[in-house]
Parts: structure tokens; C-alpha cells; sequence
């Protein structure tokens, strides 16, 4: 859950910062807090946990403080329809040559577990930096995503995933599925500590035939990350017993 909230000058943040404690209390339960950078926002929470309902409770929660949300977003973790499968890593494996096709199979299955859980289940690092935007795929004709057989589909969303990972190590990205959750189908939540990695790979992607003819995008948000009571303070709410 994606919050974006404008805040009453001097209002007691307490509200928010408890529902936020109570929230993280529960593992594997996380808050990023953040300032949004510009004027659409004055406080970013993106929160995520296994139990719809507690997210429930600390969005309402959160609300009854001193701000009002100007734009929100529910989704779920999900896997890729898109992935490589076992038997297409096999073929690969078979037509470059590899002399120990089960051992080089057993590694990449190693690595797909690994990423699987953390699509699933993510432990966001420490960034400084945080952006956010919605999206989906059009329906135009001529450029219509859903009409495209799923050889197609999956052939050009690997190679989109191609340029995505020429930025790890720089970008955390976090791909959540709202199809019929949200007005939009997809959430991407980027995390880096250079806020010009954010700019390029956005970029870098707009020139792939996935965004270039087939993507819809909604609007971006771009935080800084602090910690929920400095992100209360700059968006000028109140903390009590501080000062």
C-alpha cells in the first residue's frame, strides 16, 4: 500500500507515528517513510505486509492524524507470467554448448529461488531515495498488449527485463499487480541512493518496445527516505516531546 498525504501545518503526528510502530511490530510487517519531493505530497508511507486487513487498519489509522491522502495505491507482490522456465533454460543451456547442462541447471534453479522469494516476499534495503508511478498496458488498435499471442509477449518483456538488470546493483525495483485493485495494472516502486539512477533507467526504458508502443503511465512520485519522525517533522507536523 502506496499512501501519499498532505499534511496540516503543526498537526501532532503521534496518530501516524503510533499506527506505524504497531504496524512494524508484527514481522515480516515494513514502513518506508519518505518526504515527496515537489508539491503533489508532503509524506510518502509505503507499507507492506501478508495480512490485507492490517494494512486495512493502518491506512485508516494513519488518516485519522493530522492529513488527508492525495492519491493511494493497493497491490500485490506477484511473480512474472513471463519467467523463465526450467525447460527454457534447459534449451538455452543445450544450444550454447554447455558441457554439464544438469549442474549449470541446478545453479540457475538455485538463483530463480532466490528471486521468486523475493518478488514474493521483498526485504526493502536502506536507500535513499525512493520513486513511485503506476502503469499498464495499452489496448489501442494496432497497439493492443492483450491481443498479442504469449510467445510475443513473453519474447518482449525479456528483453525489457534485460535492461532492468543493467541497473542492479544501482535500482531496487519492486513490480506489484493491481489489476482489478486500482484503476491501473501494475505499481513500480524503485529504490536507489542516487536519485540520477531513477531518471535513467526510467529513460533508458521509454527506448524498449514494451514502454515505447505498448506502456501507460500514471503519475510519479520521487521521496527522499528518512525515518517516519524526521518524514513527519519536514512535512511540518508536529512531534511531541521533540525541541
Amino acid at each position: 500500500m502506496h499512501l501519499f498525504l498532505r499534511a496540516d501545518a503543526d498537526g501532532d503526528a503521534t496518530p501516524i507515528l503510533e499506527a506505524i510502530r504497531e504496524f512494524t511490530a508484527t514481522d515480516p510487517n515494513q514502513v518506508v517513510a519518505f518526504s515527496v519531493l515537489g508539491g503533489r505530497a508532503d509524506l510518502g508511507l509505503m507499507a507492506l505486509g501478508p495480512d490485507l486487513d492490517a494494512l486495512d487498519r493502518f491506512a485508516k489509522r494513519v488518516q485519522s492524524g493530522p492529513v488527508e491522502a492525495v492519491y493511494s495505491f493497493v497491490s500485490l507482490t506477484e511473480l512474472s507470467e513471463y519467467t523463465t522456465t526450467e525447460d527454457d533454460e534447459r534449451e538455452r543451456l543445450v544450444a550454447a554448448g554447455e558441457a554439464d547442462v544438469e549442474a549449470k541447471l541446478a545453479e540457475w534453479s538455485e538463483r530463480m529461488a532466490h528471486y521468486r522469494e523475493h518478488r514474493l516476499h521483498p526485504r526493502l534495503p536502506d536507500r535513499r531515495v525512493i520513486a513511485f508511478y503506476p502503469m499498464a498496458k495499452t489496448r489501442m488498435p494496432g497497439a493492443n498488449w492483450y491481443s498479442l499471442s504469449f510467445e510475443d509477449r513473453k519474447r518482449l518483456m525479456l528483453g525489457h527485463g534485460r535492461v532492468g538488470r543493467n541497473y542492479a546493483g544501482r535500482i531496487l525495483q519492486l513490480i506489484t499487480g493491481a489489476t482489478g485493485l486500482d484503476d491501473w495494472e501494475w505499481g513500480v516502486t524503485l529504490l536507489a541512493d542516487d536519485i540520477t539512477a531513477v531518471k535513467e533507467i526510467v529513460y533508458e526504458m521509454r527506448f524498449d518496445e514494451v514502454s515505447a508502443v505498448y506502456g501507460l503511465f500514471g503519475p510519479f512520485y520521487t521521496g527522499l527516505v528518512m525515518t517516519p519522525d524526521a518524514a513527519c517533522a519536514r512535512a511540518g507536523l508536529r512531534i511531541e516531546g521533540a525541541g
